[in-house]
C-alpha cells in the first residue's frame, strides 16, 4: 500500500455503539464510537493475553477487554488493570497501536502511515459528490489485491467484451486515446470508444484536441473512483484493502434528480441492482487474472488503450518510493 494516505476502509453505518472487528491493510482493527459518536480505532489484540478487543464492550469512551477487563483508550493505552486495583498506576508498556481515523462522506477513513506526522491532509473526496446527491451503498469481498480491483475500473478496453449484454453494447471495440490528466493525486481520464470500420486507425491521445467534451472517469489516490455518467448521476467505488489477496469493494449509486430522502434513496437502491450485475460481470474475469497484485513492471504486453492503468501504476510506484513502501508491513511507524 502507499504510505501516508487516507484510505476509505468501511461504510460509516457499519460502526454503531458496539465494537467492530475488521481486517484492513493487513491489520486486525477494532473500531467503536465514543459518547459523542466520534469514531475510534486501535489494534484488535489485548497486550495482556492476546484476546480480541472487538469481543469486548464499550465503557463510556473506552473499550474493555472481554478476558480480564483491561480498559483501552483511543490511543491504545491501557488506563485500568482491574486486578491491580483502580488506584494503581498502569505501566506505559501496557498499550497497543492506535490509529487516526475519520468519519466523512458516509465512509470511515484510516490514515495509513506515520501516526505522529504533522500537517496530515484533509480526507480526499470528489468535490462534486460532497453535497447535493443521495446514494445507496452495497459491498462485497473480492479475493484479489486492491490494485487489481482498481485497475478493472481504469480499463477502458474491456467494455464491449465483458459487458457485451449491458453497458458495453454497440460493439465499440476501437479506442481513441484515451487521454489522461493528473491534478495532484486526482486522475481524470477521457474515453472515446468507437466502432471499428476496418479502415480508420485509432487516434493517439495527443491527437485528441476536444478531449474535455468526452465521457470521463476519475480516480483519486489511494483507493476511490467515480464514473461521471451525467450531471446528476454518478457511480462511486471505494476499494478497501483487507490483506494481500482480498479487497472489500463499496459501490454506490449517486443521484441528484430526486431530492426527497425516501424516493431518492429508493431510486439509488434500485439502480444498484443493475450495478451489482455489472460488477459481477467484471468479477468473473478479474478473479482469473494472475498475479493477484499488480506492479509497475510486469510480464504483460500493454497497448495504448491501457494508458489509465499505466498511469495508475506509475503514480503508485512514485508515491511508494516517495513515502516509503509499507507493502506487507504494519503501518506502525
Amino acid at each position: 500500500m502507499i504510505s501516508n494516505q487516507w484510505y476509505a476502509i468501511m461504510a460509516s453505518k457499519e460502526v454503531k455503539n458496539k465494537p467492530v472487528g475488521v481486517t484492513r491493510m493487513n491489520e486486525k482493527l477494532v473500531l467503536w464510537r465514543d459518547r459523542q459518536g466520534t469514531i475510534k480505532c486501535i489494534y484488535d489484540q489485548c497486550c495482556h493475553r492476546g484476546a480480541s478487543l472487538s469481543a469486548g464492550c464499550v465503557k463510556e469512551d473506552e473499550i474493555e477487554c472481554p478476558f480480564h477487563g483491561f480498559l483501552y483508550n483511543a490511543t491504545g493505552q491501557v488506563t485500568i488493570i482491574p486486578a491491580n486495583g483502580r488506584a494503581s498506576k498502569v505501566p506505559e508498556r501496557f498499550k497497543v497501536h492506535g490509529y487516526k481515523v475519520r468519519d466523512a462522506y458516509g465512509l470511515i477513513w484510516l490514515w495509513y502511515g506515520d501516526q505522529h506526522a504533522n500537517n496530515i491532509p484533509e480526507v480526499p473526496f470528489f468535490e462534486d459528490l460532497k453535497v447535493g446527491f443521495r446514494y445507496n451503498t452495497f459491498s462485497e469481498v473480492w479475493p484479489v489485491h486492491y490494485t487489481r480491483a482498481i485497475e478493472n475500473q481504469l480499463d477502458v478496453v474491456h467494455l464491449p467484451f465483458v459487458h457485451e449484454s449491458t453497458i458495453g453494447k454497440g460493439n465499440k471495440t476501437m479506442i481513441n486515446g484515451p487521454v489522461v490528466k493528473w491534478d495532484d493525486n486526482l486522475m481524470t481520464f477521457y474515453v472515446n470508444n468507437v466502432v471499428d470500420d476496418g479502415k480508420t486507425r485509432p487516434l493517439r491521445s495527443d491527437e485528441i484536441h476536444n478531449y474535455e467534451e468526452l465521457f470521463r472517469l476519475q480516480y483519486q489516490v489511494p483507493n476511490i473512483w467515480q464514473n461521471l455518467i451525467g450531471e446528476k448521476v454518478r457511480i462511486f467505488a471505494a476499494f478497501a484493502p483487507i490483506d494481500e489477496t482480498h479487497t472489500r469493494i463499496y459501490l454506490r449509486f449517486y443521484q441528484s434528480f430526486a431530492d426527497l430522502p425516501v424516493i431518492g434513496e429508493g431510486i439509488a437502491a434500485l439502480s444498484n441492482i443493475f450495478n451489482r450485475k455489472i460488477l459481477h460481470q467484471d468479477r468473473r474475469v478479474v478473479l482469473t487474472q494472475e498475479p493477484k497484485k499488480t506492479e509497475l513492471k510486469m510480464k504483460e504486453n500493454l497497448i495504448p488503450g491501457d494508458l489509465p492503468i499505466i498511469e495508475f501504476r506509475k503514480k503508485r510506484a512514485s508515491l511508494k518510493k516517495e513515502g516509503g513502501s509499507l507493502e506487507g508491513q504494519s503501518p506502525k511507524l
